[in-house]
């Protein structure tokens, strides 16, 4: 494919690596919102750079777009390449309103276009392996999860995109645990309940939330719960699911989230306690996973992992924990609109 990038920020500088080393697609033109490109940057990519967004989406040799631009930017940008013709891979959130996510979705049926989500974490190797035990029974009916997801701030962050509530879907708690929302849909099924509490504790020169617990139910009974920080001076990543027959747990994703490791036990009241743990040696390979999904749902005509429909109910399920908080009480997530 022929690949055109809007975005020159941080997950341009990971994906579009992917599209380069790759010898079947053609990285052909980057869009910033500078005039001339940062030092080197063409350079290191080998291709055009432009500042015009829907010329790059319209470009009749384009097969497909990357948003990756702050969200306030992702409905419009995908819609217009969806209208183009063009398949589109959507960083997360996959926008901040659901009006927005039903457009993109209607862009995509009516142009017959693949419109997919940036949840690379379903992509990384302890997730896709804990997904094929889950496939074939070795944990059982779900019956709860836990996620604990801290990364770094920085000095300045008050000044960044992600502080600003006209560019942001929210604060950290949508801006990183929309990561875990989706894991959760993927491993326990539709999200029914939602109860949730945010705070400011560090970064108060911004007013978007740098900490965010929620508990959620799902539709089948499962408990789940989320805490999701900006506060969290060591990177952490921790997911887990427990079942009727035995239970997982994934630690790590690799870098600077130290090594990702997969436990995989079993239920038994009477044998020895033991786990059988897989870790995953070399760098993140998940841009690369979630790159061949996207291709292969182009070229088998089908809904990719971590679709649009999977991003609208990640942010169906964003809105909803806000509002839980908002209001006091326990929000039911299903047909929720704000």
């Amino acid at each position: 494919m022929k690949v055109v990038f809007i975005g020159s920020g941080l997950q341009t500088r990971r994906r579009a690596p992917v599209v380069v080393q790759s010898p079947d697609d053609e990285l052909v033109e980057i869009v910033g919102s500078e005039e001339a490109p940062p030092k080197g940057f063409i350079e290191q990519y080998g291709c055009a750079w432009g500042s015009d967004w829907r010329a790059a989406v319209t470009r009749a040799d384009v097969d497909a777009v990357a948003v990756c631009t702050p969200p306030h930017l992702h409905a419009e940008m995908s819609i217009a390449a969806l209208e183009a013709g063009k398949h589109v891979l959507c960083e997360k959130p996959l926008c901040r309103t659901l009006e927005e996510a039903e457009a993109m979705l209607a862009a995509a049926r009516k142009a017959k276009r693949v419109l997919k989500c940036g949840f690379n974490h379903r992509h990384h190797p302890a997730v896709l392996e804990a997904r094929r035990r889950f496939e074939q029974g070795d944990f059982g009916r779900p019956i709860a999860g836990r996620c604990r997801y801290g990364i770094c701030g920085r000095p300045g962050y008050e000044n960044e995109w992600r502080a600003d509530p006209a560019r942001a879907a929210g604060g950290q708690f949508a801006e990183q645990g929309v990561h875990a929302i989706d894991l959760f849909r993927w491993f326990l099924g539709d999200l029914a309940e939602v109860s949730c509490m945010t705070s400011i504790g560090y970064f108060h020169k911004q007013t978007l939330d740098d900490n965010g617990m929620a508990l959620f139910r799902s539709a089948d009974g499962a408990l789940a719960s989320l805490h999701s920080s900006l506060t969290h001076w060591k990177n952490l990543f921790s997911f887990e699911i427990m079942g009727e027959d035995g239970y997982f747990s994934i630690e790590g994703l690799g870098a600077s989230y130290g090594t990702e490791r997969l436990s995989v036990g079993k239920r038994d009241f009477s044998a020895p306690f033991q786990d059988h743990v897989i870790e995953y040696r070399g760098g993140d390979s998940s841009w690369q996973s979630e790159w061949r999904e996207f291709k292969a749902a182009i070229a088998e005509n089908r809904e990719p992992l971590g679709g649009g429909a999977d991003g609208l109910e990640a942010v169906r399920a964003t809105l909803a924990a806000y509002n839980a908080e908002a209001t006091g009480s326990v929000v039911q997530i299903r047909n929720f609109k704000p």
